[in-house]
């Protein structure tokens, strides 16, 4: 079972915790427990209630409405505003409570119903990479359990890696050859494998190291294939006081490529990168550059 700070409900559910607050007092919708040392926290269950408000106050749903219903008209509530809804952040919601419930079957429909929807890409792009985003926070800020991560994670790695295996071998004639890799002791693949999807939509090449590889396996792996592209997701290794000796250290070995960096140790940092070294701040950056072989700079 978890245990959360009322930050950690304003975090996972967006509602300021002055509100929470009031809603307790008001509606009695929650009721917080305290440790033995008189410290206010809340459980699983309390998490999941509060994203459900969240979600159907934002459906046009009065509070007070709310707080009379009883667990299962909620449910009934929330499966039915969800499967009619187009907006992304509800979809983003509702796999948050799959996590947090480790409901297989509820994110495998929320999936099915948008891919059906508007596509696997767009699935990814508008939801499920937001939503690896927000999983990154509530990691970073101890919100939820590793068996809640690596739960959701694999399951969203399954769907990616048939999506690959279901692709084409189908080049364009001006294919290019990216080389995909994650450094030595990185195992957050979800970026890199859709990255790999996406370059391979495209009718172009694709070299898959895969995770925590060395560099001088790195070096052999180009002498072979000398890609145009070696595309890197740097999320925690090498940690930030390594970083730029990393970044370096890519540029000196490989002088001739063009690489290309991500992740959240590179995208806004303080990083210097050489000549033949890019920056993808985000997913739309990483399309507009297979497409173009550039990203346009904003303003």
């Amino acid at each position: 079972m978890g245990y959360y700070s009322i930050k950690d409900l304003e975090h996972l559910s967006g509602i300021k915790a002055h509100t929470l607050r009031i809603w307790e007092q008001r509606y009695n919708l929650v009721k917080p427990r305290r440790t033995d040392s008189n410290i206010r926290y809340y459980d699983d269950y309390d998490l999941k209630l509060i994203l459900n408000v969240s979600l159907l106050k934002d459906y046009g749903y009065k509070i007070s409405t709310i707080a009379k219903m009883s667990e299962q008209e909620m449910r009934e509530a929330i499966i039915k505003v969800t499967e009619k809804s187009q907006k992304y952040f509800e979809h983003i919601q509702a796999l948050t409570i799959a996590m947090i419930d480790l409901d297989e079957a509820r994110f495998e429909k929320i999936i099915a119903t948008n891919v059906l929807q508007m596509g696997f890409e767009k699935t990814m792009i508008h939801i499920i990479y937001p939503f690896l985003v927000k999983i990154g926070f509530l990691w970073q800020t101890g919100s939820i359990s590793p068996s809640q991560e690596h739960f959701i994670t694999n399951l969203i790695r399954q769907k990616l890696i048939v999506a690959i295996d279901g692709q084409t071998s189908q080049y364009k004639s001006d294919a290019k050859t990216y080389m995909l890799y994650l450094p030595e002791g990185e195992l957050h693949e979800l970026g890199l494998l859709f990255a790999n999807y996406l370059i391979r939509a495209r009718g172009n090449r694709v070299i898959y190291l895969g995770q925590t590889l060395p560099l001088n396996d790195l070096q052999e792996a180009y002498k072979i294939h000398t890609p145009d592209y070696i595309l890197t997701i740097i999320t925690s290794s090498p940690t930030q006081d390594r970083i730029q000796e990393y970044v370096d250290s890519l540029a000196q070995l490989f002088p001739q490529a063009i690489i290309l960096l991500g992740g959240y140790q590179i995208v806004g940092q303080d990083i210097r990168i050489a000549k033949n070294m890019m920056i993808i701040k985000k997913i739309e950056d990483l399309i507009e550059f297979i497409e173009t072989n550039e990203i346009k700079e904003e303003d």
